[in-house]
């Protein structure tokens, strides 16, 4: 089968990957000038599989009138007079229960380890070059209170799957000596020896080598920005490109940030809104003091991750700054939390800033599949673990494609029905059946 993919960040491009090695044949179609260029650029950089409680949770709203009033909060809020802004957010808040969160945590959880599970077997197979590092992750906790709370919530964890270690603070430094020069403020950590690590934007560099090169090759079409998707009764019949129209048997939308204006078009709302998060990369020398496991800082929800020679520092959440322009304030916020947290870092020069927009649904969970036109599929809204679910996220949505079993429930991560679209959607798979 004929199929486009609309996007070449780290979700487009494993979604390619898996698709073509079904055989399928393959075009990636992207605006920009390669790939992974916008969020995949130079995010967290940590796999996080176990870590992926949603955004929406009850803890959140008790802060948010600080945050309000705080421009160097971890979470900043813009608001502005825009619809799509307010939708989105009255939706967040309506997420923000602990049901819901937990209930959002568990089905994530499915997602992530399937996506751990697959990531290690592209490594074992394709043998990637990305800075990859089975190195674990830390948390440290400076906040009694907060380090409370995580320990009570270890036995949901391990519900979930997730094998975690309490430490001291003294056995926080004995796993990173890093840390050195916080010992007095560390009250203990968790530290998840599943939790991986890696340059994302050159595993995207990677699978373009990867596919260009398989059995399958597959079509890399770039500054092509898809229009306008042609619809002929109950199905997409092509697109409409800067470069010229284009056709082919199914058609994916996995382009971030960008999936909630196309999909809309034809009457599909996966509720997405750009969460702008900032990272720094610090070039480490010979005398430099970095962590070599992925940590996390819970008081300034910052996280560090060692790419071999470099440090990747990122964090924050900006809504309503809908740009991907660096602010310099925020900039300058997370090298005072990297200043406080590692001062004994002695990193080599400047490091490289970079902003980028997440692709956020209000719930925190993606949407994997079908939509109610059968030759039409949605990989999108996965936020800030982009990263660390995508390998899962395109293994199952080239399973439902071929009509194989799923390893996790796909039904979880379906596209909620709309009332407009409910009858469209309930003979979508006969439809797609009798059109095949």
């Amino acid at each position: 089968m004929k199929i486009i993919v609309i996007g070449a960040g780290i979700i487009g491009l494993t979604t390619a990957y898996y698709l073509a090695r079904d055989g399928h044949s393959v075009t990636v179609v992207d605006s920009g000038e390669g790939a992974g260029l916008r969020t995949s650029k130079a995010n967290g950089a940590q796999l996080s599989y176990s870590f992926v409680s949603p955004l929406a949770d009850p803890g959140v709203l008790p802060k948010l009138p600080s945050w309000l009033l705080d421009r160097n909060s971890p979470l900043s809020f813009q608001l502005k007079a825009d619809p799509d802004q307010w939708r989105w957010l009255f939706a967040f808040l309506k997420a923000c229960r602990a049901s819901k969160a937990q209930r959002t945590t568990a089905e994530l959880a499915q997602l992530g380890m399937y996506s751990r599970e697959l990531v290690h077997e592209l490594v074992r197979q394709e043998r990637p070059s990305f800075g990859f590092e089975s190195s674990g992750k830390l948390l440290v906790y400076q906040d009694a209170k907060t380090f409370a709370a995580a320990q009570a919530g270890m036995d949901f964890q391990a519900s979930l799957g997730c094998r975690q270690t309490l430490l001291t603070p003294n056995e926080c430094l004995i796993r990173e000596p890093a840390l050195e020069a916080i010992r007095g403020t560390i009250i203990g950590g968790i530290f998840t020896p599943t939790e991986d690590a890696g340059d994302c934007f050159q595993l995207c560099a990677e699978l373009e080598r990867i596919m260009s090169s398989g059995a399958t090759p597959v079509s890399f079409r770039y500054r092509t920005t898809v229009e306008k998707l042609r619809v002929e009764g109950s199905r997409i019949v092509g697109l409409q490109t800067s470069q010229g129209d284009m056709a082919a048997d199914d058609y994916v939308i996995a382009n971030g940030v960008g999936a909630q204006g196309l999909a809309k078009q034809v009457g599909i709302d996966p509720y997405v809104y750009p969460l702008k998060g900032y990272s720094l990369t610090y070039e480490l020398g010979p005398d430099s003091l970095a962590p070599t496991t992925s940590v996390s800082d819970l008081r300034n929800k910052v996280v560090y991750a060692r790419l071999g020679t470099r440090l990747r520092v990122a964090g924050m959440v900006d809504i309503g700054d809908t740009t991907a322009s660096i602010a310099p304030h925020r900039i300058a916020s997370l090298r005072q939390n990297v200043q406080t947290f590692l001062p004994s870092l002695n990193a080599v020069g400047e490091p490289k800033a970079w902003a980028g927009l997440r692709p956020a649904r209000p719930d925190g969970k993606p949407i994997i599949g079908q939509t109610h036109f059968p030759n039409l599929w949605l990989n999108v809204g996965h936020g800030a673990l982009g990263f660390t679910l995508a390998a899962g996220s395109a293994g199952l949505l080239a399973d439902q494609i071929a009509e194989r079993p799923t390893s996790i429930p796909a039904a979880i991560f379906g596209l909620p029905r709309s009332r407009s679209l409910s009858s469209a959607g309930e003979t979508r798979t006969s439809a797609r059946r009798s059109a095949a």
